[in-house]
């Protein structure tokens, strides 16, 4: 079984490989955004990863703030899948951007206070960098090198890491947030409910993404403390899920109840046109009802809470596709759709073999920097943790 997955893991590196080749060669050429629909797989890929690292980020404060017990041994696999996650995220973005080397200038040259992504960059930067070092801190920590009073200072720092990394995680994905909901010409973004769908939305993934890997991966299935921690976990997963749930509800509902058609156009969009399938299938049904189902009825078997936690955290690329996609496929203005016929002023989208390609470099990279962290440190084996 692992020869097999090996074997996929690299074809998906390889192909992706090609993709990253194209998209330096070619530039957005291959891509099939434009002028229309100017951002397209890689930026709902971006905010599906942001979302992933806060949520993971915010479980490691359950050990490194609040002092909870029973996830000290798995504090620093939260760490490490929030650092990979982030370096997905980033990686996404980049491709996206028209002039990927000049990146830095948003840092150098911000056009702060009034750019909502200067902001969110400048928030990146610092959650980047605290993670790095509350990473370091954490690793060091349970070297068993330090003792006495270099150990508590240790501890120390990284409990005020850990407690600024909090307001920091939840500002920079609410940032996120944020950039869609003040797009006042976008009716289906400009919403004060967006930064919260996002944050909830960063809990659920986030969170779903780590019970998987810690049903899947973690070494001593048989112990009590796998028992106990899995069933913590389930629960964690599925009120997170439902409260997302809500919110969409709430979203949808009140805008389709009585809006105007500029106001659910994104949303009929995304409920019944061309691409449908995206929220009933992947989102609705392979994204909640399944695994509510399993959580809620199969609750007490560790195979069928990682499953059902797999399934939310990889769906949920439909739900940052639902946010990023729909709300730029109907035209504003009566006509404009075919005022001027090109296929960078389309209104239809969908991603090119090189924007699949790239996507699937970036998931391949992350997969391989986690396994790779994993067989150094030793994260999913039940050892003693020092940190607290």
């Amino acid at each position: 079984m692992k020869k097999i997955f090996y074997i996929l893991w690299a074809v998906a590196f390889i192909l992706g490989i090609i993709g990253v080749g194209m998209r330096l060669m070619y530039g957005h050429e291959p891509a099939a955004y434009g002028s229309r629909v100017v951002w397209g797989l890689w930026v709902a890929m971006y905010i599906y990863f942001i979302g992933l690292s806060a949520g993971a980020f915010l479980l490691s404060s359950l050990v490194y703030v609040f002092n909870i017990k029973i996830f000290e041994k798995v504090g620093k696999l939260a760490l490490i899948t929030a650092l990979v996650t982030l370096i997905c995220a980033l990686l996404s973005i980049w491709f996206d951007l028209g002039h990927m080397w000049r990146a830095y200038e948003v840092i150098t040259r911000p056009n702060l206070p009034s750019s909502m992504m200067a902001w969110m960059i400048w928030l990146y930067s610092a959650y980047f960098i605290l993670l790095i070092f509350e990473t370091l801190y954490a690793f060091r920590i349970d070297s068993g090198k330090y003792s006495g009073e270099e150990l508590n200072r240790l501890k120390k720092r990284l409990k005020i890491l850990a407690s600024i990394g909090i307001p920091l995680a939840i500002a920079f994905h609410g940032g996120v947030g944020a950039l869609f909901g003040v797009v006042s010409a976008n009716p289906m973004w400009h919403s004060a409910l967006t930064p919260i769908f996002f944050l909830v939305g960063a809990v659920a993934s986030g969170s779903a993404l780590f019970t998987a890997i810690f049903a899947f991966f973690w070494k001593n299935k048989d112990s009590e403390y796998f028992n106990q921690m899995i069933q913590i976990l389930a629960k964690i997963v599925l009120v997170s899920v439902l409260f997302d749930l809500l919110l969409e509800w709430a979203e949808l509902s009140i805008a389709l109840w009585m809006g105007t058609p500029a106001h659910t156009a994104g949303y009929r969009a995304m409920l019944f046109g061309d691409y449908w399938y995206v929220f009933w299938i992947f989102h609705l049904l392979l994204g909640v009802i399944i695994p509510v189902w399993l959580l809620a009825t199969k609750g007490k078997k560790p195979i069928a809470i990682g499953w059902a936690s797999l399934l939310v955290a990889l769906t949920f690329l439909g739900v940052r596709l639902n946010i990023v996609i729909p709300g730029l496929i109907n035209p504003r203005v009566p006509g404009e759709a075919l005022a001027y016929i090109h296929p960078r002023l389309s209104f239809h989208y969908f991603p090119s073999l090189m924007e699949w390609l790239v996507a699937l470099f970036i998931f391949a990279l992350g997969i391989g920097l986690f396994f790779i962290g994993n067989k150094i440190f030793k994260l999913t084996e039940d050892t003693e943790n020092k940190a607290l």
